[in-house]
């Protein structure tokens, strides 16, 4: 799948194995094999909670809008707003991150190093069935020990159908693949192996989504992990956001239904 964010032509094939904690040739801003990030996991941490806050701060003007109420006496355009502004949040933030550290590139380049990268759609079709068979097995074992998870379903407060399937579908892959994947996991991923790093990249991912229940952050944790995987195999941001896409859609079916 071409992109107008697409690796050089010079760059591995994606989905073959990287040497961990490679780093660019002197001279080249971009690694070109996996991971292509050029910070460690603590800018990475800072960072995606960085995200989450600055995407609250430019939410700042629609509270004041909306009286400054709290979230539950909220009208459903504001909701939808703030929803907004977060995951503008969660792609500038690494955005900016990917292009000023440790030296300043181009915005081309700091895409590359978040993951915006060609991918091979067999390889990531076979990750991605591979993804969904794990994270649905580890659902329902844990669904059979600890019973289902309850998880606060906000996405009717997002207003009409299209307006939902447009944060939920759209947005929130974009914006939380890139801000725990390309910058959260990458940063992890300079430094720690695979499993490490997916898992740690995870439970950040699950933490930063207790309001929703706190019953549901491991399956999440599990889930975040299992995106990170499916990003390093395919060398490619993309699958893991087209996997997130699919499994809110699914989601958002089901609530809507």
């Amino acid at each position: 799948m071409a992109t107008p964010m697409d690796s050089p032509e010079t760059d591995p094939k994606p989905g073959q194995s990287p040497l961990p904690g490679s780093s660019p040739e002197p001279g080249t801003p971009v690694p070109t094999s996996f991971p292509f990030a050029t910070w460690g996991p603590w800018l990475a941490t800072g960072g995606a909670v960085l995200a989450l806050i600055f995407g609250q701060i430019i939410a700042l003007p629609i509270y004041l809008l909306a009286g400054g109420e709290d979230w539950d006496n909220m009208g459903w355009a504001a909701k939808a707003a703030i929803q907004l502004c977060v995951g503008i949040g969660f792609v500038v933030v690494p955005w900016v991150i990917a292009r000023e550290f440790p030296d300043g590139i181009n915005w081309r380049q700091a895409f590359q190093r978040l993951g915006f990268r060609q991918f091979r759609p067999g390889n990531a079709a076979k990750w991605i069935g591979i993804g969904f068979l794990a994270y649905l097995a580890f659902a329902l074992f844990y669904a059979m020990v600890f019973g289902a998870p309850e998880q606060e379903d906000f996405t009717g407060e997002l207003g009409p159908v299209a307006v939902q399937v447009f944060l939920v579908v759209l947005i929130a892959p974009i914006g939380e693949e890139v801000c725990f994947r390309g910058l959260l996991f990458g940063g992890f991923r300079k430094k720690f192996p695979l499993p490490l790093a997916a898992l740690g990249a995870g439970l950040v991912f699950g933490l930063l989504h207790f309001s929703t229940g706190i019953s549901a952050v491991p399956q999440l944790i599990v889930l975040g992990a299992i995106f990170a995987v499916v990003f390093e195999k395919t060398g490619s941001i993309w699958p893991p956001i087209i996997f997130h896409a699919i499994n809110n859609a699914y989601a958002l079916a089901i609530l809507n239904s």
